[in-house]
């Protein structure tokens, strides 16, 4: 990824999550935004995000950026200025969630041999 793409990625980043929780703030509470990828020709990017919530809450936090993916981007455009503004499209990052269970196995693991040591 060019340097180019990087800043564009983190400048997208930092403007969609302060869309969401300063105009969209009672909607975005429980929603992280965690990171965005940027096609080389800036035509789209894959905003990656998390939530606090499980289950049906999540399932609503998606709907609710699916349905105004364009709002975040039209108020996005009024922002900052790029020659070309990238649809946005989100997806859930679960990288989080994974990190924690393999944090769990690692401390099973670890209780496990102290287990053995007595």
């Amino acid at each position: 990824m060019s340097n180019r793409n990087i800043r564009v990625s983190e400048l997208v980043k930092r403007e969609v999550s302060d869309i969401l929780h300063t105009r969209y703030q009672g909607e975005s509470v429980s929603i992280t935004v965690t990171g965005v990828d940027v096609a080389p020709d800036h035509s789209n990017a894959k905003v990656y995000y998390s939530t606090i919530v499980k289950g049906a809450e999540q399932v609503k936090a998606q709907r609710f950026l699916n349905r105004f993916a364009g709002k975040i981007r039209y108020e996005m455009g009024k922002r900052i200025v790029l020659k070309r503004l990238p649809a946005l499209s989100f997806q859930f990052d679960d990288a989080i969630e994974q990190g924690t269970r393999i944090n769990e196995i690692i401390d099973s693991f670890d209780e496990a041999e102290d287990k053995a040591e007595d």
